[in-house]
């Protein structure tokens, strides 16, 4: 991730997006946040609360649940927003946003600005209309089929602190498996270079 703060870059950008007339009627210094494929552009992890726009590439957003479930739930291009639903709710703890290339956003941090984006109308109308695209979407997320190994990877990359499974039983339980399908799929993954042992009952994420 690279944050540009050059105001001409910058200004480049918010002249050629969709929102300029918006973007121009708010007293904001925004940047820019430019991102490799691949990394996350929005997670549970991120302190930081940031209003972001692409303006060029494209994301993923997919939601892991508990039992390394992944769930798609939309793809960003051009003009999509992050951190819309930040605004008024606080950020769900199982969605994700990650680079599926090269990806430039027009971006700025909400929780300075807060009280004078709430007093904009026509940024509520832009935030009104993009909540409900996201939620005609949401209405038919089908879950795609994972199979026991994909769903431990995700847990282990997802819900895992330092990306380390401790306590084989436990984590069964979570993944609704038994232990010892959990643990054959720990050996193949270890046998494949996927997982480290470390540890009686413990493995990490390679």
């Amino acid at each position: 991730m690279e944050r540009i703060y050059d105001k001409r870059e910058t200004a480049i950008y918010i002249a050629k997006s969709k929102y300029h007339a918006v973007l121009d009627s708010l007293d904001i210094d925004f940047y820019l946040i430019k991102y490799e494929k691949g990394e996350l552009v929005s997670s549970p992890f991120q302190n930081e609360l940031l209003f972001q726009i692409v303006e060029k590439g494209s994301i993923n957003i997919y939601l892991i649940r508990d039992d390394g479930t992944r769930y798609s739930l939309s793809t960003g291009t051009t003009d999509y927003f992050l951190g819309d639903m930040d605004i008024f709710y606080p950020k769900n703890s199982n969605i994700y946003a990650e680079a599926a290339e090269k990806l430039t956003c027009i971006s700025f941090s909400m929780e300075k600005h807060k009280e004078m984006l709430f007093s904009n109308n026509k940024f509520l109308v832009l935030i009104c209309n993009s909540l409900s695209a996201k939620i005609g979407e949401m209405t038919a997320i089908d879950a795609a089929p994972a199979s026991l190994t994909q769903r431990v990877m995700s847990y282990m990359k997802y819900k895992c602190k330092d990306k380390t499974l401790k306590g084989i039983e436990q984590t069964a339980f979570h993944l609704h498996c038994s232990a010892r399908q959990l643990q054959r799929v720990l050996n193949q993954s270890e046998t494949s270079g996927l997982v480290k042992k470390i540890g009686k009952g413990t493995y990490k994420l390679i």
